[in-house]
């Protein structure tokens, strides 16, 4: 009982961080990514759809971004849903494609993109920590109904301590990795 317990712990902890290191994706670094334009949905005969499903999204170098759609007369849909994705540049279409240039990223700018990185790692660790409690919750439950003891009750809690400690110190580590990956230029 209490090791099922362990392991959802461990499985809720460990979708933390996947959820936190997706986030990242849509942080701008030194290099541009095609996961920039992730969030960006145009409406695609009345459904919301993502732009890498009505055409090719390539990053062409590390400050060009190329949105080529399948048909042309998205082209207007698709420079629309990217200004209104406000990403920090305009689309610019010309007529086969969109080309998105991607300015090298001032000092300003990657400050403010540790800090959005930071921000998404308090999430994680919020939801490590709301987590703990669940299981912890989980633990005193079946100790007020005496299926654990006391002692038993008190090992476990502690056990659920030392896995949050793991995985708190693993989203300091990636923050870390992150941090320098963000600011170096």
């Amino acid at each position: 009982m209490l090791n099922e317990i362990y392991d959802e712990c461990e499985t809720k902890m460990s979708s933390s961080i996947e959820h936190m290191q997706r986030e990242f994706k849509t942080l701008r670094t030194g290099k541009v990514t095609t996961a920039v334009l992730d969030n960006v949905k145009i409406d695609y005969y009345g459904t919301p759809t993502p732009l890498d499903q009505v055409g090719s999204v390539l990053a062409t170098d590390a400050t060009t971004i190329v949105v080529n759609p399948w048909e042309k007369n998205l082209l207007g849909d698709i420079e629309s849903a990217i200004s209104a994705a406000n990403i920090g540049v305009h689309p610019n279409n010309d007529g086969d494609q969109i080309k998105l240039f991607f300015p090298p990223m001032t000092v300003e700018q990657r400050q403010d993109a540790v800090k959005k990185m930071k921000g998404m790692g308090e999430d994680a660790k919020v939801s490590v920590r709301n987590d703990r409690k669940h299981s912890n919750d989980k633990i005193k439950k079946l100790e007020k109904d005496k299926e654990v003891t006391t002692d038993e009750s008190k090992s476990a809690q502690e056990h659920i301590q030392k896995t949050t400690d793991k995985f708190t110190t693993q989203i300091d580590s990636i923050l870390k990795n992150k941090e320098s990956e963000i600011l170096k230029v």
